[in-house]
C-alpha cells in the first residue's frame, strides 16, 4: 500500500495538469473566436404591389388638319412662317381675289336689276287692283300683275343668293387654319395654280398639346389580368389609371398622363389591343411618330413579398438568392424566385415568407450558419467603400429578370 502511494500521486498530478491544459485551450479557443458580425437586414411584410406593366407605344397628335383650298385660283401669297404655331383662323395663303371680285359686282348689279323689276311689278299690281275695285279692268289682267309681282321677287331671291356665293368665293380667296396647332412646311409656292378637286394639300396642321400616345398590349395579357382581377387575386386600380412615357433613350417623360380608352376589338394580323393615353406636352417635346414605352398601372397584387435588390445573390448556375437572419441569429441561405421589378426591389414569388430577415448590408463577411448582430437596414444611409465594391463586384442588381 505505500509503495503505491508514489504513482498515486503521480496520476492525480497528470489529471490536474491535463484539466488545466483543456481549460487553457479553451479559454484561447473563446478568445480567438470572433464576435458576432453586424449586418443589415430588411424585414419582410405582405403589401399590396402594383402592377405596371411597360408596353410599347407610338406619338401620335391629337388633331391633324390638312389645309385645302375651297376655290380653284392662283397663289399669289404664303402668309405663314413654316413650323410655326398659328391659330384657328389665321390667314395661310391668298389666292387672286380679282376674278372673284368681279363676280361679286356683277352679283350686286344683277340684285339691282331685279329689285327694279320688283319695284315696277309692284307699282302695276297696285294700279290693277284700284282698277279691279272700281271694275274697269278685266280679272285675267290683276293676276298677271300679282303673277308678274311674285316672279319678280323669286328673281330677287335668286340674285341676293347669287351674291352671297360671290361674296363667299371672294372670301375663301383666303385660305385660314382650321385648327390650332403646329403648322408644318408649305408644299406649295406662290404661282401655283390650286384646284378644289386637287389630291396635294397645302401644308399640315397637328395639335400637339395636349398629345396623345397609342401603345398596344397582347390580348392573352389583358384577359389574363381581367381575370386576375375578377378571381379577387389582384386588386382593381383607380378606375382613371395614370401612364407614365419613358422615351426612346430611357429617361422618363417629366409630365404623367391619363389612359383614354382601350379598343373594343382585337388586331386580326398581330393579337393586339391599342390602347390611347393623352399626355400634355407644353413644350412640344413630343412630336407625331416617336417611338415610347408606356407604363401602365392596370391592378394591384395583394400580399406580395419584396426585397431590395442588392440583397439578391446569384450562384454560377443563376439561381437567385438570399441570406436570412434565422431566429438564433445565424445565417441561412435561401434560393428565391423572382418577379417583377418595383423601383429599386424585386418582388419574391416563393422562397419567403412575411416576417424574415433578409441581409441587404454585410452578407460579405459571413456564411451559413454563421452569428450575426442584425440591425435594421436604412436605404438612405451611405453603403461602406468595401460594401460598394462588393456590391459592384457580385452584380446584386440585374438588369434582367431572373426565375
Amino acid at each position: 500500500m505505500r509503495m503505491n502511494r508514489p504513482i498515486l500521486a503521480a496520476a492525480l498530478a497528470s489529471v490536474i495538469f491535463l484539466a488545466g491544459c483543456q481549460k487553457n485551450e479553451e479559454q484561447q479557443a473563446a478568445a480567438a473566436a470572433p464576435p458576432p458580425s453586424p449586418v443589415a437586414v430588411f424585414t419582410t411584410k405582405a403589401e399590396p404591389l402594383p402592377i405596371t406593366n411597360e408596353l410599347p407605344g407610338r406619338i401620335t397628335a391629337t388633331r391633324i388638319a390638312e389645309v385645302r383650298p375651297r376655290i380653284s385660283g392662283i397663289v399669289v401669297e404664303r402668309v405663314f412662317e413654316q413650323g410655326t404655331i398659328v391659330k384657328e383662323g389665321d390667314v395661310l395663303y391668298r389666292i387672286d381675289p380679282a376674278p372673284f371680285q368681279v363676280k361679286v359686282d356683277s352679283a350686286e348689279a344683277t340684285l339691282k336689276r331685279a329689285q327694279a323689276v320688283v319695284d315696277q311689278a309692284k307699282r302695276t299690281a297696285d294700279r290693277q287692283s284700284r282698277l279691279k275695285e272700281a271694275q274697269v279692268t278685266a280679272v285675267q289682267q290683276y293676276d298677271d300683275a300679282i303673277a308678274a309681282l311674285a316672279q319678280a321677287e323669286a328673281d330677287v331671291g335668286i340674285a341676293e343668293a347669287g351674291l352671297a356665293e360671290a361674296k363667299l368665293n371672294l372670301q375663301y380667296t383666303n385660305v385660314t387654319a382650321p385648327i390650332s396647332g403646329r403648322i408644318g412646311r408649305a408644299l406649295i409656292t406662290e404661282g401655283a395654280l390650286v384646284n378644289t378637286n386637287d389630291t396635294q394639300n397645302l401644308a399640315t396642321i397637328q395639335q400637339l398639346d395636349p398629345i396623345y400616345a397609342d401603345f398596344t398590349q397582347s390580348a392573352t395579357d389583358l384577359i389574363r389580368l381581367r381575370k386576375a382581377l375578377k378571381d379577387g387575386q389582384w386588386m382593381s386600380a383607380n378606375n382613371e389609371a395614370e401612364v407614365q412615357l419613358i422615351l426612346d433613350d430611357g429617361t422618363p417623360y417629366a409630365l404623367k398622363g391619363r389612359l383614354l380608352f382601350s379598343e373594343a376589338a382585337v388586331d386580326a394580323t398581330t393579337g393586339q389591343v391599342t390602347l390611347r393615353g393623352e399626355f400634355p406636352n407644353p413644350n412640344n417635346d413630343l412630336l407625331p411618330g416617336m417611338y415610347v414605352r408606356v407604363q401602365i398601372q392596370q391592378g394591384l397584387e395583394k400580399d406580395a413579398i419584396t426585397v431590395p435588390q442588392q440583397a439578391v445573390q446569384r450562384n454560377n448556375a443563376g439561381q437567385s438568392q438570399v441570406y436570412v437572419v434565422n431566429a438564433d441569429s445565424k445565417v441561412e441561405f435561401r434560393n428565391v424566385t423572382l418577379g417583377r421589378t418595383v423601383g429599386e426591389r424585386w418582388q419574391v414569388t416563393s422562397g419567403l415568407k412575411p416576417g424574415e430577415k433578409v441581409i441587404v448590408e454585410g452578407f460579405q463577411k459571413v456564411g451559413p450558419g454563421a452569428p450575426v448582430q442584425p440591425s435594421d437596414w436604412d436605404p438612405n444611409a451611405k453603403p461602406a467603400p468595401e460594401q460598394a465594391s462588393a456590391s459592384a463586384d457580385a452584380g446584386e442588381k440585374p438588369a434582367t429578370e431572373v426565375k
